[in-house]
């Protein structure tokens, strides 16, 4: 534990900022959940919702900053292949 009164007051933010991350990432991971198990059944008319709805959480996720541009694009495209790959 920090004995400094500067640093002591970082570790109450980081705490704070990494329950907001965790809760953001855990937002993020049910969503596509939710979208693949839908893929999974064949529900194609639900998995068109859930994936816009997973789409708009990962876009969230990464104006956070809790993830990366570049992962945000790689698991949307993800996503909709596997729509298109379900469709097909």
């Amino acid at each position: 534990m920090p004995n400094i009164k500067s640093a002591k007051k970082r570790v109450r933010i980081i705490e704070k900022k990494t329950l907001r991350n965790n809760m953001i990432k855990s937002g993020y991971k049910t969503a596509v959940r939710k979208f693949e198990e839908a893929v999974n059944a064949g529900n194609i008319d639900e998995a068109k919702v859930l994936l816009s709805n997973a789409t708009r959480k990962i876009d969230q996720a990464c104006s956070k900053g809790v993830i990366v541009k570049n992962t945000a694009a790689r698991k949307k495209s993800n996503l909709s292949k596997k729509l298109n790959a379900a469709m097909a």
